[in-house]
């Protein structure tokens, strides 16, 4: 690693240098949910594919969904898929130059952080209410 001689510190910290912080984590987050929003969307599809091929096929899908590790993935994925957009509406502000100072930053990724998992309880309770 090349050090800069009169700080003696490396010219290119890397993530065991850096302090780490809520946005930083968030932002492997957001990467993250965005991989389990590809493997979702496919298991989506195979939901509707099951749905438009009839009702054996349909069985299938229904009754994995419906298992325990079925519903684990479909609140997984409910999870990802608003946090995700939370992240999202996040760097759309940034991109107008809002929130960008650091105690804006760890706000607004705070309030994604609280509004994912308090919209993922909203659609699981009022699912589970209507169902």
């Amino acid at each position: 690693m090349t050090t800069n001689a009169k700080a003696g510190r490396p010219l290119s910290p890397h993530i065991q240098i850096y302090r780490w912080t809520l946005t930083m984590a968030m932002s492997i987050v957001h990467r993250a949910t965005g991989i389990a929003l590809y493997a979702g969307t496919i298991l989506l599809a195979w939901w509707l594919v099951a749905a438009a091929m009839g009702p054996e096929a349909f069985s299938w899908a229904d009754a994995f969904f419906g298992s325990l590790i079925g519903r684990l993935i479909l609140f997984g994925y409910t999870w990802a898929l608003i946090q995700h957009m939370l992240s999202g509406i996040k760097h759309f502000l940034w991109d107008f130059g809002a929130a960008t100072d650091a105690v804006g930053r760890e706000l607004v990724t705070r309030i994604t952080v609280i509004g994912a998992v308090a919209l993922t309880m909203i659609v699981w309770v009022v699912a589970l209410i209507v169902r």
